[in-house]
């Protein structure tokens, strides 16, 4: 997840999808509650721990640490230098799993149906939109980490990608990389109330619309294909912090519109193997499913 969460257009999400942990994320987030609080307040650590499931949690978010931290210099320099086989592998994963994941629509309806190109629209309305000037002050800050971290742990909407979208993603990653941990704290407390709030949210609407919220949800990875999409066209520019220009928008476009080499063979290649990827983890581990507990 980690990993994902660097790249700009891959979710985390849509990897606790792959990988199958998505509704026990969802049921770990939504376990810090008031009778959490309540042990913590009693001093029963452990009767805490095990409400809010810490070990599964704690493993987890050290993987996404230990991530971030040794692999945002390695997908730097692919997606500076083999950008489209990088995006070719990510595109496999993410379409492979929203095959997966339509059929858990229990029944299409017109309702279900609508709320999955809804789920589309909005997704490439998202990927295709032009990057935003954002203010950043420590406000700003907060907003970016409630609105980027809600994002995160939906499939196909990447925190990444809406932190490019409003002009954070630079910003941030120099934060990390300096240790400003101010600017760390503040992020970090918007991105934990975003938590606390979107997954309450999200774990009701699959109580209560399960096949609409999944239907909705595979709209969004269905959507999220065109920010993946390894062939793009540059559509307008930005000037970085460091003077240099930036993409401020991209338009997907067929591999011989491409305009430089499109490493086709490389492409199709990575694509299958991402494809390939979510098929062995369905069949070592189980059928992928999206409950509510």
């Amino acid at each position: 997840m980690g990993a994902a969460d660097i790249v700009p257009g891959v979710s985390g999400g849509t990897v606790a999808f792959i990988t199958g942990i998505y509704p026990r994320l969802l049921h770990c987030l939504r376990s810090f509650d008031l009778e959490a609080l309540r042990l913590l307040l009693r001093a029963d650590i452990p009767g805490a721990w095990r409400h809010v499931d810490g070990a599964f949690l704690a493993w987890l978010l050290a993987g996404i640490a230990t991530s971030i931290l040794t692999l945002a210099r390695v997908f730097g320099w692919l997606l500076e230098h083999y950008p489209e086989p990088l995006w070719s592998f990510f595109f496999g994963l993410i379409l492979a799993s929203a095959l997966m994941l339509i059929r858990q629509v229990p029944g299409w309806t017109a309702a279900r149906v609508a709320a999955l190109v809804a789920g589309t629209a909005l997704a490439l309305a998202i990927a295709l939109a032009p990057r935003a000037g954002f203010v950043p002050g420590y406000g700003g800050v907060f907003l970016a980490g409630f609105i980027a971290i809600c994002a995160m742990i939906l499939p196909g909407i990447s925190g990444s990608f809406i932190l490019l979208l409003l002009g954070m993603y630079v910003v941030t990653l120099d934060a990390i990389r300096g240790f400003d941990l101010v600017y760390i704290a503040v992020f970090g407390i918007g991105a934990a109330a975003g938590l606390m709030c979107f997954s309450r949210l999200l774990d009701w609407l699959l109580q209560h619309f399960r096949g609409a919220t999944i239907a909705t949800l595979t709209g969004f990875l269905l959507g999220s294909l065109a920010v993946v999409w390894p062939w793009k066209r540059t559509l307008s520019w930005v000037t970085g912090r460091n003077g240099d220009p930036r993409p401020a928008q991209q338009w997907p476009v067929w591999p011989g519109d491409y305009g430089a080499d499109p490493w086709l063979l490389a492409c199709v290649v990575l694509a299958l193997a991402g494809l390939a990827l979510v098929l062995l983890v369905d069949l070592r581990w189980g059928r992928l499913t999206v409950e509510a507990d």
